[in-house]
């Protein structure tokens, strides 16, 4: 990929390594599980993640708690934005009883931003995961946790919840940081350094990053350098594609070959593990980042 990038939406057809086979029989399964314990959302569905039917073909799911309304309007997210209503703690007991039906062993956690909530939503994270961990003590816990506005009593919150990984998407670099709205990129830094502060050791932390919106190779290592030096050494790369014409446009396809470049430069800079593949996503075969345990 060359340092210079033309800003102009792509017209011509997706090239080849980004015509996933999807297999909608498994995900209707899936959906149809979700729906018997109360109609789980899942960010899979929200999102229309293009993993979806792998996914939920191998009963993996990533649970979007606080409801499937978010009060941000991100330019590159499906996910419904608007006025949410107050916090249902029914999710608790649902989302434990899905992970116990499944018979998961590991279960990633989200929701949408809620900054009309004073907490951002970090006491329902912590209790989700506290009864996932109390009544199926064999399964690991991510979360995958919005910005909280940087407040430092919500991030002690979701440490204290037991969770094995926090993540917290940085999504693109600096430059983009209009796509993110309401937030910015040294918040994001500042909630990965946090929670490695305040989490220790028996935090691993976690980020994601799209790439084809116009950002450069030299962006995209800095972005790299940023992350380490706040502990952040779990990191996911893959190509950002609009949910529809209303959203940001694909400025580049991303080359598989620029992906293993982005992976070899992560190592090669001291991260632990990085998944690099047009179709990676935050949540995508988490469980592999701790395949080492």
């Amino acid at each position: 990929m060359t340092n210079e990038i033309i800003k102009k939406e792509i017209k011509f057809k997706k090239p080849e390594w980004l015509r996933k086979k999807l297999t909608p029989h498994t995900q209707i399964e899936m959906e149809n599980l979700l729906k018997d314990v109360g109609g789980l959302h899942t960010i899979c569905q929200e999102a229309k993640c293009p993993n979806i039917s792998e996914c939920f073909a191998n009963k993996n799911a990533t649970f979007l708690i606080l409801g499937n309304i978010c009060t941000r309007r991100c330019t590159y997210c499906n996910v419904k934005t608007g006025l949410p209503s107050g916090v249902d703690l029914s999710e608790i007991q649902k989302v434990t009883t899905s992970v116990l039906k499944l018979g998961l062993k590991f279960v990633v956690i989200t929701s949408p931003a809620r900054d009309d909530l004073k907490d951002g939503g970090a006491e329902q994270f912590y209790k989700v995961t506290k009864d996932i961990l109390e009544k199926s003590p064999g399964t690991k816990v991510e979360i995958l946790i919005p910005d909280f506005k940087g407040k430092e009593e919500s991030l002690k919150r979701v440490i204290q919840s037991g969770a094995t990984i926090i993540g917290h998407n940085i999504e693109t670099v600096p430059s983009l940081y209009r796509i993110r709205r309401n937030g910015t990129y040294e918040r994001s830094i500042e909630v990965l350094k946090k929670l490695k502060e305040l989490g220790g050791d028996k935090i691993k932390t976690k980020t994601a990053l799209m790439v084809g919106l116009g950002e450069t190779q030299e962006e995209m290592v800095q972005v790299f350098k940023d992350l380490l030096e706040v502990g952040c050494k779990f990191l996911s790369i893959g190509q950002y594609l609009a949910p529809s014409g209303e959203y940001e446009k694909v400025i580049e396809y991303v080359n598989p070959t620029q992906f293993k470049r982005y992976e070899e430069l992560a190592y090669e800079l001291g991260f632990e593990y990085v998944k690099a593949s047009p179709y990676a996503r935050s949540s995508y075969m988490a469980h592999e980042y701790l395949k080492e345990d």
